[in-house]
């Protein structure tokens, strides 16, 4: 190959699976005349970030397409009032994306974006050294979306406008935001329907909405329920945060391999410093390069704080969830303590109901008898009078 050649891997679609597009060979020179001038655009803003593609086999995992932070433009072709997001990674373009009205940027976390391109048939990820890079590439984003929106209804209005006297065929009219499928498109941007895809985040953010409760205990049924429905809603809890927790120590493996590539990265780029300071014959451009090494360092040891402090932030997660699980289990015995006492005064009601049953039995013999101790003794008293009378007539005939 000659010198002033260079190979040019655009993404897209291609017949080999998990391939990254169709491979082309330019010449230095014609790196942007192929990407911009056939289309007249320019860029309209530009910023730097890491580039991230999702797997094509799991549509789970983020693989870097750049090995270090590069430049990502927006451009405009105001022929078609088309808007593109491009980024070249030296002789490979990493990312091709057309900004059409169905698109959505979707922030992951707080220096993490992503969106969807069907025509790709991918989901690009940008990872910037800050907040701010972040929420102005998103403005951004929306400000050009909604722009290729009203381009595409003033299309769609003009085509209106123009089908009923012209008569003319829906091949021939073409769409500002879709393009006439020639062979430079078709590599560019890929051709075919739009697909779906769900959008992935590369962090899993774990939440507990749990708060410790430590209500009166009452022995009775009612607390009974209460407990077994709050220990039913605490082991719900608890598998949510278990999975969770999987997902979790899965992403800490891939953040700890993406740490370890960072690190050999900023060890090359430390040697490669130390080498381009031995040589002096090229001072001019050895202080721009180091410039360029000491920015990427930089923006190296940002993301390895980063992820430092989501470790952190996933181990009092993780720390947390012991905890609530402490307190389940203190809920369980808690509960058990309070079923056996249900059971013992069950078991004291029954003794009583019995002891109960037992005395009005008592009562009710005490009662017969009683009666029947009245009605004797009425006859007693009956013949007493009776005999008493008898000795007053003795008494009175003597």
């Amino acid at each position: 190959m000659e010198a002033e050649e260079m190979v040019i891997h655009l993404p897209g679609r291609c017949s080999a699976p998990g391939g990254i597009g169709e491979t082309m060979v330019l010449r230095h020179k014609e790196v942007h005349h192929f990407f911009f001038l056939p289309f007249r655009e320019q860029p309209i803003y530009s910023t730097r970030a890491h580039v991230f593609q999702i797997d094509p086999n799991t549509k789970k995992n983020w693989m870097p397409t750049s090995k270090h932070a590069v430049t990502v433009s927006y451009f405009y072709d105001s022929t078609r009032n088309v808007y593109r997001i491009i980024s070249l990674d030296g002789s490979k373009a990493i990312i091709n994306s057309t900004i059409t009205p169905n698109m959505t940027f979707t922030k992951t976390s707080h220096k993490f974006g992503q969106w969807a391109d069907s025509r790709a048939n991918t989901v690009y990820g940008l990872g910037f050294s800050s907040e701010h890079h972040l929420a102005k590439f998103a403005d951004k984003f929306a400000e050009y979306k909604e722009a290729a929106r009203m381009a595409k209804e003033k299309s769609l209005e003009k085509m209106d406008l123009a089908s009923s006297p012209s008569q003319e065929s829906p091949a021939d009219i073409h769409s500002p935001l879709t393009p006439p499928v020639t062979a430079d498109l078709c590599r560019i941007n890929g051709t075919g329907d739009d697909v779906t895809l769900s959008d992935v985040s590369p962090n899993s953010m774990l939440q507990s909405d749990l708060s410790p409760t430590t209500p009166t205990l009452a022995h009775s049924p009612t607390t009974n329920k209460h407990w077994e429905a709050e220990l039913a809603a605490l082991k719900s809890n608890n598998a949510k945060l278990t999975a969770a927790l999987l997902e979790s120590t899965a992403n800490v493996k891939q953040w700890k391999q993406q740490l370890a590539a960072y690190q050999e990265e900023a060890e090359r780029l430390h040697k490669r410093v130390s080498e381009l300071e031995s040589q002096s014959s090229q001072t001019n451009v050895i202080k721009s390069q180091k410039t360029e090494l000491n920015q990427t360092i930089e923006e190296l040891e940002c993301t390895l704080k980063a992820k430092e402090e989501e470790m952190v932030r996933l181990k009092e997660e993780v720390e947390n969830a012991k905890q609530l699980q402490t307190q389940q289990d203190e809920l369980t015995k808690k509960l058990e303590d309070t079923d056996l006492r249900n059971k013992e005064l069950e078991e004291q009601l029954a003794d009583l109901e019995q002891r109960l049953e037992s005395s009005q039995v008592d009562q009710e013999n005490l009662r017969k008898n009683l009666k029947t101790l009245l009605e004797i003794l009425d006859g007693k008293i009956f013949e007493l009078t009776e005999l008493r009378d008898n000795l007053a007539k003795l008494i009175e005939d003597s």
